[in-house]
């Protein structure tokens, strides 16, 4: 009996130890479902989140969980933030695939302590918008017909959301919006549209897409990276 015990004991906690870590600079990763693809480290991907993210602009990330959520299938996500917490789906392609959700949703975490900076002058809002605007002309041109106002909302709207994804498609839309957006996710909102900037500058460590596509945006994120200045800065 004392030997199954032990057994028992031994196999909770080697199951606590590969379900349940901490990082080096403290955020608990927690796995609530097993990743579906076994040839991913998290361990390792997480690291390199770590080594190339400024630690002040992790901040807000307390824990990351991997698992299946009701809300991946119900808002079509692989990945969400909330309450300092990253939801990141364990059905990734990739260790690459899930360094880019992690990263893309530390983005969204920055907009509640940083959003001041990033929007308050409201250079990113107008070049997105100007950006939404050539958007529209293009897919008037194609054949895609909606109305102006509908293009020039910055928040997240389903029905402008579905209408990239559902109406037009993606795959129609990438080479239509080639040197617009940096992917056809970012057209979907001013969240988003900083989120995969924010991404993509993680991304490439040329930087120069971004800085070519978003010059405005570029520029905020390379502001994020400089902690000293966020303090003094002017908007």
């Amino acid at each position: 009996m004392m030997l199954i015990n032990y057994m028992q004991e031994s196999q909770k906690k080697l199951q606590e130890t590969v379900s349940n870590f901490y990082t080096p600079t403290g955020i608990h990763v927690y796995f609530k479902d097993a990743l579906l693809n076994a040839d991913i480290n998290v361990e390792r991907v997480i690291a390199k989140v770590e080594e190339t993210i400024a630690t002040h602009l992790l901040s807000e990330v307390e824990m990351v969980i991997v698992g299946w959520f009701e809300e991946f299938e119900e808002r079509k996500l692989n990945a969400f933030y909330k309450d300092g917490t990253l939801h990141i789906s364990n059905m990734q392609s990739d260790e690459e695939d899930m360094y880019d959700d992690i990263v893309h949703e530390i983005a969204h975490s920055l907009e509640s302590p940083l959003g001041y900076i990033i929007y308050n002058d409201e250079k990113v809002k107008g070049e997105f918008l100007r950006k939404r605007k050539h958007l529209h002309d293009i897919l008037w041109a194609h054949g895609f017909k909606a109305p102006l106002d509908f293009f020039m909302e910055p928040e997240y709207d389903e029905e402008f959301d579905m209408f990239l994804y559902e109406k037009v498609g993606y795959a129609k839309l990438s080479p239509l919006m080639q040197g617009l957006f940096v992917s056809p996710y970012a057209a979907t909102s001013l969240p988003e549209y900083f989120a995969t900037g924010f991404t993509e500058f993680y991304l490439d460590n040329n930087h120069n897409f971004l800085q070519k596509v978003s010059p405005e945006l570029y520029k905020k994120i390379l502001l994020l990276q400089q902690p000293e200045k966020l303090d003094t800065a002017e908007f």
